[in-house]
């Protein structure tokens, strides 16, 4: 990713030709003339370097450097001083500029030094982004929740129990993965972690993916093939949307979980494995039971630890926290160096109910982080109400299924302001604004409440 960089100078020539200098070398440059016009560069986008002039047209560049280390720490500053100025450029470095040049500025030692400068940027992403890595693989943010909080202290007891089913239940987007590799991750020298989409397979090449197959099982089968469930053996399966599993592959899943043995596709040798099955919905598998799309006895055998994740919207207090850790997260895989929530910003964060959870929280960030190019992040998207519909208000009324005369959709109301008035049918007729007789009418003509 190429270095941004500010140059302000009110020389046009000098300024000019420097950035056409600069460009050749990869720097993507802007240039300012003025403080005001350094004021608003700085609040469109932050750049990485700044080549301050001091003497400009409406200012000191040296007295307005303190200001702009305060909005922007991390940006590396080159100040510029008159010929021999040894006092200023002395306090230019005190004030936080990493380097200075003395005019009249050659436009060789200015790209040198902006080189420079780009090289140690460079440097300290990696190490920051190697450090973020490393942190991310050995710690998980801590919840303030006392929702979230209940469900990590559980995972840390059910992580001493080497083999016993986990099933995971929540709303699409709670991080429901992230639970699962963290529970993987709390268990020291084990095996692999291993994920599936149980959705995301046909049903066709569901069970060779999950217990492999051998050569000539099926037309492609021109080796033998080791499924998922031995290459997780000693560590953890990870079995995203498990509702989805077809009837068939539910009954070899559920002769697995009970001996830890089964077969490859085409196979006759009994295998086993030690592999952990920890399953994941945002079905209700009661109801997928009722309706006969889910077996019983394998929603038993998964729920010996059951685990209810709950929604984004149920504890406000993690909002904050996560959004700061996803922002770094984001950053990271930008290339780009952390930046911090405006007020605003921070207050449409709370405010917002993200329906779709801890997904839609990172989509939103990765879609300012791209778009927003200034020095904090606004979350305009969210001002705007975009990203979800609202929140449905429970006391509505709305009619679902294809048109209806409009006759049915007046008695459908009448029921529906009766309900909402707790039965009393005088303050129905009024607030409707019918006599009494023609709302018992419309009433006696409505279908019964079932």
């Amino acid at each position: 990713m190429s270095t941004s960089l500010l140059l302000v100078d009110d020389d046009r020539t000098f300024s000019s030709l420097a950035a056409s200098m600069l460009s050749q070398e990869g720097f993507r440059v802007r240039v300012a003339r003025s403080l005001h016009e350094t004021r608003a560069a700085l609040a469109a986008e932050a750049p990485d370097l700044v080549v301050l002039d001091r003497r400009l047209p409406d200012g000191d560049g040296l007295v307005f450097l303190p200001e702009l280390r305060a909005q922007l720490p991390a940006t590396v500053v080159l100040m510029v001083t008159a010929h021999g100025d040894i006092e200023s450029a002395v306090e230019a470095i005190r004030a936080g500029a990493l380097d200075y040049l003395s005019k009249p500025v050659e436009i060789d030692d200015l790209v040198m030094r902006a080189r420079r400068a780009a090289s140690d940027l460079q440097l300290q992403e990696r190490l920051r982004q190697a450090e973020s890595v490393l942190e991310g693989q050995h710690r998980m943010a801590e919840p303030r929740s006392p929702s979230m909080q209940r469900t990590l202290e559980m995972l840390a007891r059910i992580a001493t129990t080497p083999r016993s089913p986990v099933l995971l239940l929540g709303e699409t987007g709670t991080g429901k993965a992230v639970l699962a590799r963290h529970l993987h991750a709390l268990r020291q020298k084990q095996g692999a972690f291993v994920q599936i989409n149980c959705a995301a397979l046909p049903d066709t090449m569901m069970e060779s993916e999950l217990f492999g197959h051998e050569r000539g099982a099926f037309t492609d089968a021109k080796t033998a093939r080791r499924g998922l469930v031995e290459l997780a053996s000693d560590g953890l399966l990870f079995l995203d949307e498990v509702g989805e599993l077809p009837l068939a592959l539910q009954a070899k899943l559920l002769t697995f979980l009970d001996k830890g043995a089964f077969r490859r596709l085409g196979g006759t040798t009994e295998l086993t494995s030690t592999a952990r099955i920890v399953a994941a919905t945002n079905k209700d598998l009661e109801a997928e039971v009722a309706a006969g799309r889910f077996r019983e006895d394998l929603l038993f055998r998964l729920s010996v630890f059951r685990v209810d994740v709950p929604p984004l919207r149920e504890r406000r207090e993690d909002v904050l926290p996560l959004a700061r850790t996803l922002v770094l997260e984001l950053c990271s895989e930008l290339g780009r160096r952390p930046v911090p929530f405006s007020p605003a910003a921070e207050e449409r964060l709370l405010s917002y109910p993200f329906p779709g959870n801890v997904r839609e929280l990172r989509n939103v960030l990765e879609r300012a982080l791209v778009l927003e190019g200034g020095p904090t992040l606004e979350l305009q998207a969210l001002a705007k109400g975009g990203g979800a519909p609202a929140p449905v208000d429970p006391n509505a009324f709305s009619v679902s299924g294809p048109p209806r005369p409009l006759d049915e959709v007046e008695r459908l109301y009448v029921r529906h302001v009766l309900e909402q008035l707790g039965g009393r049918r005088m303050e129905a007729a009024r607030a409707l604004g019918l006599s009494y007789p023609t709302f018992l009418r419309r009433l006696e003509e409505s279908p019964p409440s079932e």
